[in-house]
């Protein structure tokens, strides 16, 4: 069976796992854990970038940081996993959903300004498939009404928006380095702070609303607890998975790339002739290939191949069910204006196999699977 995922590994995983448990130091905030947080403070230019257990523990922080309370609405996609309305329901907050771009399966940067009231605190764009949300629009939207950008990149490390890389264009930005991302630490995330007012405030709830790291710094003679807080801090064995792959972060984007590109040279003949549609990446993004993706007729067609493909030991995966037609959605949130594309194309969208070590001649299987299914 071809997987549609596998988890990138490099050669140094085990070494620096060992070296940990050798150290004696294997929960959070050991060495490993400052390493990945001083790369990707280099690497981002954010102000302070802390590793989490999740991206939905990093969404949760985010909302602790801006202060959501119960009463306070906060817009996003309802196509999305469920840890991004989720940070905020946990507060107390309403969702309000509004609809996607058909052509990038983003939050419609046009339709959010009608679903803002005086409640409204917070927006958050999600980088489906790591192409970005027009986020010149979005910001200068949250500017004219003094609300908050939140940005869950958890599928965007390494993609950018007009030179910035995703995560750091908002005021506070998310990552997930879950085993399904380009880069992974099995379970992890981290929270990218883009104002330094919000650096001491991240560090007490992350420290289980202790100034635990003020004292490790000799800041302080003692630590205490001195506001509201969890553990979000990661294991040093987590961390120090991940920390190899980030040594070889554009070697591994570069390899995706590849991939993801022979996936569109082959199958753009059968989106020629409209049998499908493919990944749409607008000028100003630069994305990392996080996923591949086609659109086939309807939601019976969808089904039709992926059980064609599994018969051909090829696993293909639908995504999200709209979180505005869920239970919880209904009972949390709320749908702005016509669901006039985020039910349709999502029962459209079909994800194909996509990993580091996925090979060429694979996706020449696939492709040429697709092809006889339509030919069929």
């Amino acid at each position: 069976m071809l997987n549609f995922n596998r988890p990138v590994h490099t050669k140094d995983e085990l070494e620096y796992i060992a070296q940990v448990i050798k150290n004696d130091k294997v929960c959070g905030d050991g060495p490993f854990t400052h390493m990945c947080n001083d790369w990707f403070e280099k690497k981002t230019q954010s102000e302070k970038v802390l590793l989490t257990t999740s991206c939905t523990h990093a969404l949760e922080m985010a909302a602790l940081l801006s202060d959501i309370e119960t009463g306070d609405e906060i817009i996003m996609p309802s196509y999305t996993f469920v840890s991004t309305a989720n940070a905020f329901v946990l507060r107390g907050a309403k969702i309000v959903f509004v609809d996607i771009r058909p052509d990038t399966m983003n939050i419609d940067e046009n339709l959010i300004e009608g679903a803002i009231t005086e409640r409204t605190k917070a927006i958050v764009p999600v980088h489906y498939a790591g192409v970005s949300c027009e986020m010149d629009k979005i910001k200068k939207i949250a500017e004219k009404y003094n609300l908050i950008v939140i940005e869950d990149a958890a599928q965007g490390m390494m993609s950018t928006y007009k030179g910035k890389m995703l995560g750091t264009i908002g005021d506070i930005g998310c990552y997930s380095f879950h085993e399904t991302k380009n880069y992974n630490m099995g379970e992890g995330g981290a929270i990218l702070l883009n104002h330094k007012e919000y650096n001491l405030k991240a560090e007490i709830l992350r420290e289980k609303g202790t100034n635990r790291s003020q004292f490790f710094r000799g800041q302080i003679d003692k630590y205490t607890w001195v506001d509201q807080g969890s553990s979000y801090l990661p294991s040093e064995l987590n961390a120090a998975y991940l920390y190899p792959q980030l040594l070889m972060a554009n070697e591994i984007n570069e390899q995706r790339l590849e991939l993801w590109n022979l996936y569109y040279k082959l199958l753009t003949p059968l989106k020629n002739n409209a049998k499908i549609d493919l990944p749409f990446v607008p000028e100003n993004c630069q994305h990392n290939a996080h996923m591949f993706y086609i659109k086939v007729k309807d939601i019976e067609e969808r089904e039709r191949l992926i059980n064609y493909l599994k018969e051909r030991d090829i696993m293909a995966v639908f995504h999200y069910i709209p979180l505005h037609s869920s239970t919880a959605g209904k009972k949390f949130g709320v749908f702005h204006g016509e669901d006039k594309f985020t039910t349709i194309e999502s029962n459209r969208l079909l994800r194909l196999p996509m990993f580091f070590d996925l090979k060429f001649s694979e996706i020449e299987y696939v492709c040429q699977c697709i092809y006889d299914f339509f030919k069929n």
